[in-house]
């Protein structure tokens, strides 16, 4: 039997806290489907995304736990996974906080989908955020140019 796994996020930067968070998505089911923020969402809870949607899209689906890659719609973010993707569980990164687990299993509930919610966990890591990847190289930028 089939077990769909959703996961969602913005995926700017590729970096090994997206890795352990799609591989511990996928140990949930067998079937990844990765919805990745549209660029309009980006804007607006981020600020202007490095990537297009359709380039990050792009590398996500290649990467080894991801079966499927989906760009997420403007509006209410559950209409896609309602109407489109109807999984069996959501997997939700450590730093994902718009829901609780059990908030979003009831409002996917109100709307007839049953849903298992998981939190995954933070990976460990000095470079495993977007942010502080940017940060660094920012710090190094400022560091070998200022001096100059």
């Amino acid at each position: 039997m089939s077990v769909k796994v959703v996961a969602t996020g913005v995926f700017d930067i590729i970096h090994m806290g997206h890795a352990h968070f799609l591989n511990a998505a996928k140990e949930h089911g067998n079937h990844l489907t990765v919805i990745v923020a549209n660029d309009a969402t980006v804007r607006k809870m981020k600020g202007e995304p490095i990537l297009s949607d359709e380039r990050r899209s792009e590398v996500v689906s290649q990467l080894k736990p991801v079966d499927e890659v989906v760009i997420g719609r403007t509006g209410d973010m559950l209409d896609i996974i309602v109407d489109e993707i109807k999984p069996d569980v959501i997997a939700l990164g450590f730093d994902q906080r718009l829901f609780t687990t059990k908030e979003l299993e009831a409002k996917l509930s109100d709307r007839g989908l049953e849903v298992k919610v998981v939190r995954l966990k933070e990976m460990e890591q000095d470079l495993a955020g977007s942010r502080k990847i940017i940060s660094k190289i920012l710090k190094i930028y400022r560091k070998k140019y200022n001096s100059e």
